[in-house]
């Protein structure tokens, strides 16, 4: 089959490689749509060489749908069939540690364990290829009702979904935004889907345009103070909810600042180093500070938000290519070029 193969940092071509085959509990699928994310961005340039990937060569690749051409053994017997729709996530955990027994397989104590945990496009070899292998536990049905191109948007949208989860947005809650990328797009859908009064998102350029367009109230960084912006918007007394997705030095500051008391920011956006916070402020108005790392059974709860339309992934997708166009693909993605907010690759 085709593949990408990265053979070193920023070092990748589409080659031939052995057909990958299903083992006890896999499946084997033929790829028919997959997204960029942007952590296949940091792969590719060796952000993090060594953990994601463990070594080269190596095959990226987590957003993705397709159908089933083969069956491992026993797949059968759990309801699987050649044909079926699937779409896929990448997550494969142990399922026996404290933390996958309590439901929490995203954070597996056995992480990084090749027998028994599998990162699928991060540790493990990912889907930008003809075909993929996954474990039963990391695929979902992908209704009929649903393209092959928003299965591929579902592990982002089930990650907006754990975000709002994580923040514990109520109904009727003021909640901000902060950084309308694919994740706080999405993010903002989960927000009123969990109930909330209001979503006002925090960024800039054609990404807050299209906040706006897709009804959510928008504060523009570079042309006000976006703590004081949203403070004066709820009368002074700040969000109840942060969903930060963006991950910057400034987003962390904003987030806990344009709190109310009490507030609770949850943060998916990754640091790429360390930033300073008001630890006072935290403690002497009880705010709390979350973290969110991927989805945690999401994936059941997400399809039918999408199906439903009430979680838009159509609205995100600007661009397609061909596998074999995947150096223009990505230079699409990581340049933003027209706009670009999630781009499809279809092998």
């Amino acid at each position: 089959m085709r593949a990408l193969v990265l053979a070193a940092p920023n070092d990748f071509a589409i080659q031939q490689v052995p057909l990958p085959v299903p083992g006890r509990n896999e499946l084997l699928c033929r790829v028919r749509a997959i997204s960029i994310c942007g952590t296949d961005s940091h792969l590719v340039k060796g952000d993090y060489a060594g953990f994601w990937p463990p070594a080269y060569p190596f095959i990226p690749g987590h957003e993705w749908a397709g159908e089933v051409v083969g069956l491992g053994e026993n797949a059968a017997s759990h309801g699987w069939a050649v044909g079926d729709r699937v779409a896929g996530t990448s997550h494969d955990a142990c399922g026996f540690c404290q933390l996958c027994v309590e439901g929490r397989y995203n954070l597996c104590e056995n992480y990084g364990d090749p027998s028994v945990h599998r990162h699928y496009g991060h540790t493990w070899q990912g889907a930008f290829a003809d075909f993929v292998v996954h474990g039963l536990k990391a695929v979902f049905h992908l209704p009929d009702t649903l393209t092959f191109a928003q299965g591929a948007l579902l592990d982002p949208a089930s990650i907006a979904l754990h975000t709002a989860n994580r923040g514990g947005i109520a109904p009727g809650d003021n909640v901000a935004v902060v950084g309308p990328g694919p994740i706080g797009l999405l993010a903002a859908d989960a927000a009123r889907a969990r109930g909330a009064g209001r979503v006002i998102v925090v960024g800039r350029g054609g990404r807050l345009k299209k906040a706006a367009e897709m009804g959510s109230e928008v504060v523009d960084y570079t042309a006000v103070d976006p703590v004081a912006t949203v403070r004066v918007s709820t009368a002074g007394l700040g969000v109840d909810i942060v969903l930060d997705c963006a991950g910057a030095d400034d987003s962390f500051r904003w987030s806990l600042a344009m709190l109310r008391k009490g507030g609770t920011a949850a943060v998916v956006g990754i640091p790429v180093r360390d930033v300073a916070i008001s630890f006072q402020d935290l403690v002497l108005f009880e705010k709390q500070l979350i973290g969110v790392r991927a989805t945690a059974g999401e994936m059941r709860h997400v399809i039918p938000l999408v199906a439903d339309g009430r979680i838009r992934v159509s609205e995100l997708h600007t661009h397609t290519f061909p596998l074999t166009e995947f150096g223009e693909a990505l230079a699409t993605f990581n340049e933003r070029r027209e706009d670009a907010i999630k781009v499809i690759v279809e092998p």
